[in-house]
């Protein structure tokens, strides 16, 4: 299946391969050069198919959550020989430099808090959804142990898009990820990804697994992938 690779942000490149604990992963993973390549100029997006349903995943909104961004390569391999009912566009590491950096901000800024303020890369990152008519969208994260939430669990709500809990329930049921659910989107976190894509009607969710900040504990890329799998699964994305 032919791959598209695009660019949607050019203040955002980063050599990710600078951090050791993500390269020492990726090393087990056959990476398309152009893609590398397109990460050091910034935010990467790739598309595989075509028609409805039209989808998105994104990791890397937090630099040093390291297992998602290993685990959508992962699942950017597994596509590649599929013959897919539809369109997913995947955001594989939405901030190389903050990658690059084992940080959790880019310029000063949590961008999992800013999503409404334009020119942040999570804004441009919404309006490209909405310019290409994106139905619905997953964004994979990692929680450090005994931190907020520490579990390994899918983030949703049921207003304005109640398809958001819908895709969390399906989630949930197939991975053993604990469903956490808000009434309205933007009551728990202000300018969360998730949440603004709710709420201007894309129905979203947050997917995470648990694993330190930074590093890759045993068998979070796994879940990872497994939630990926899962969202994909949601709308029968593949045979």
């Amino acid at each position: 299946m032919d791959v598209e690779l695009t660019n949607i942000a050019s203040d955002t490149g980063g050599d990710i391969s600078l951090n050791q604990d993500l390269w020492a992963e990726m090393n087990s993973i056959t990476i398309c050069k152009p893609l590398i390549e397109l990460t050091l100029k910034g935010t990467p997006l790739l598309k595989f198919g075509s028609g409805d349903p039209c989808i998105l995943l994104c990791a890397g909104i937090h630099g040093n959550e390291l297992p998602p961004q290993v685990a959508i390569f992962r699942l950017i391999n597994f596509l590649k020989g599929k013959d897919l009912n539809g369109t997913v566009y995947i955001i594989p590491i939405a901030i190389p430099y903050a990658t690059m950096k084992n940080s959790r901000r880019f310029k000063g800024f949590d961008m999992n808090r800013n999503t409404f303020k334009d020119g942040s890369i999570s804004n441009t990152i919404l309006k490209t959804a909405q310019k290409l008519k994106i139905q619905a969208m997953a964004d994979f994260h990692s929680t450090q142990p005994h931190s907020n939430p520490g579990i390994e669990g899918v983030f949703s709500s049921k207003s304005p898009c109640k398809e958001s809990f819908k895709i969390a329930q399906h989630i949930t049921g197939q991975t053993s990820s604990r469903i956490i659910s808000q009434e309205k989107a933007g009551n728990l976190y202000q300018g969360a990804l998730e949440d603004e894509f709710n709420i201007n009607g894309i129905p979203s969710v947050t997917c995470e697994v648990v694993s330190r900040n930074g590093k890759i504990d045993s068998g979070s890329v796994k879940r990872s992938l497994m939630q990926m799998k899962s969202f994909l699964d949601y709308f029968n994305i593949y045979k």
